[in-house]
C-alpha cells in the first residue's frame, strides 16, 4: 500500500492539474483511472524532457502574445469613439450601443480589431452619454477605451434642427432651385 508513480499529465484534470504537468499519483489511481483515460502517461526520462520542451515554447508564445497585446493596448488605451445616434424623450436611444457596435466603431475609428467578445459591457447602452469601456485583451492587458454615445437630434429638435446628411440635400436642392429660376 502507500506505493507513488509519478506521471506526466498529458490532459488537464480537474482538482489535480494541467497538461504537462509532473504529479505524483498513488499508484491505483495512476494505473487504473489515468493512464488508461489517457489523462496521463507514466513519467520517463524522455517524457519529461518533451514535457519541459513544451512548456518552455508555450511560454514563449505567451509572452509574444503579451507584448503583442500590450501594443495593441498602448495603440486604444483612453482612445474615444463617437456614435451619433437617434433619441427619443429623457435621452433615451432607439435601439442600443452593443458590444459589437463597440467592436466594429474601433476598427473604423482606431484601425484596430477586437473581438467583440472582449469587450466589457454589461448591459448595451441605451442612453446618450459618456462611458467608459474595458477591452480585455489578455490576462492583466485591460484597456479602456471612453464611448460617447450623442444624439443626432430628439422628436422635437428635428423639425428646428435637421440632421446633417438632410442639411446636405436641402443645400444642394436649393441649388437646383436657384439655377431653375436663371
Amino acid at each position: 500500500m502507500g506505493s507513488k508513480m509519478k506521471v506526466l499529465l498529458v490532459q488537464d484534470v480537474e482538482h489535480l492539474g494541467k497538461a504537462g504537468e509532473l504529479k505524483d499519483v498513488s499508484g491505483g489511481f495512476g494505473r487504473n483511472f489515468l493512464i488508461p483515460k489517457g489523462f496521463a502517461v507514466l513519467a520517463t526520462s524522455g517524457q519529461i524532457r518533451q514535457a519541459e520542451e513544451r512548456l518552455a515554447a508555450q511560454r514563449k508564445r505567451t509572452e509574444a502574445a503579451r507584448k503583442d497585446a500590450q501594443a495593441l493596448a498602448a495603440r486604444i488605451d483612453g482612445k474615444t469613439v463617437r456614435f451619433v445616434v437617434r433619441v427619443g424623450e429623457q435621452d433615451r436611444l432607439y435601439g442600443s450601443v452593443t458590444n459589437a457596435d463597440i467592436a466594429e466603431k474601433i476598427q473604423q475609428e482606431l484601425g484596430v480589431t477586437v473581438d467583440r467578445r472582449r469587450i466589457e459591457l454589461e448591459d448595451s447602452i441605451k442612453r446618450t452619454g459618456t462611458y467608459p469601456v474595458t477591452v480585455s485583451l489578455m490576462s492583466g492587458v485591460n484597456p479602456v477605451v471612453n464611448v460617447v454615445v450623442e444624439g443626432e437630434g430628439g422628436p422635437a429638435a428635428a423639425p428646428s434642427a435637421p440632421a446633417a446628411e438632410p442639411t446636405a440635400e436641402a443645400a444642394e436642392d436649393a441649388t437646383d432651385v436657384e439655377a431653375g429660376e436663371a
